[in-house]
C-alpha cells in the first residue's frame, strides 16, 4: 500500500494558502492581525509576494508531508519493516490486509491536525509571540490559523485514498 499520495499532499499545501487568503483577509482576521503583529498597509504591501508565496507553499508542503506520518498510522507500520512493503515479513501482508484502511477518514485526519495546530503549532507560536512581546490576540490569531489551517490539510492527507 502506497501512502505518499503525491496529489492529495500538493492539494493540502494549497489549502494553506487558500485557508490563508480567508483567515487573513481585512473582513476576517486580517485587520485584528495587522493591529496585533504592529504591521501598517505599507508594510503588508512592501513585501515581495512571489517570493513570500513560493515559500510559504514549499514550507506548507512540508507541513503536508508531517500530516500523512502524523493522520496515517499505517505508515507506522510501513517504517517496522523498513519503509520497503515487497521485504516484508507475511505477517505485515496480513496486518495490512486486516487493517490497511482503519482510520483513514477525512474526519480522522481533521482530528490528528487540529491536535497538531493545538499541541504543536500554538506552543511554537506562543513562545516566539511572547518573547517578541506580542499580545494574546496575536498569538490566538495566528495559532487559530494553523489548527484550522492543519485541520484541512489532515482531513485531505488522511481522507484521499
Amino acid at each position: 500500500m502506497d501512502f505518499l499520495n503525491f496529489p492529495a499532499i500538493l492539494v493540502a499545501a494549497v489549502s494553506a494558502l487558500v485557508v490563508g487568503f480567508i483567515w487573513y483577509n481585512p473582513k476576517v482576521f486580517g485587520t485584528a492581525w495587522m493591529k496585533a503583529a504592529g504591521m501598517t498597509d505599507e508594510q503588508v504591501k512592501g513585501g515581495n509576494m512571489a517570493k513570500i508565496f513560493i515559500l510559504a507553499f514549499i514550507f506548507a508542503f512540508l507541513l503536508a508531508m508531517t500530516m500523512m506520518q502524523m493522520s496515517i498510522h499505517q505508515t507506522g507500520a510501513l517504517s517496522l519493516v523498513g519503509g520497503d512493503s515487497t521485504k516484508a515479513l507475511p505477517s505485515y501482508a496480513a496486518f495490512m490486509a486486516d487493517y490497511g484502511d482503519a482510520f483513514r477518514t477525512f474526519k480522522h485526519g481533521a482530528l490528528h491536525g487540529v491536535l497538531a495546530g493545538v499541541f504543536i503549532a500554538l506552543p511554537i507560536i506562543g513562545t516566539n509571540a511572547l518573547f517578541e512581546r506580542k499580545g494574546a490576540k496575536y498569538i490566538f490569531i495566528n495559532a487559530g490559523y494553523w489548527v484550522v489551517t492543519l485541520g484541512v490539510m489532515g482531513t485531505i492527507i488522511c481522507g484521499w485514498k
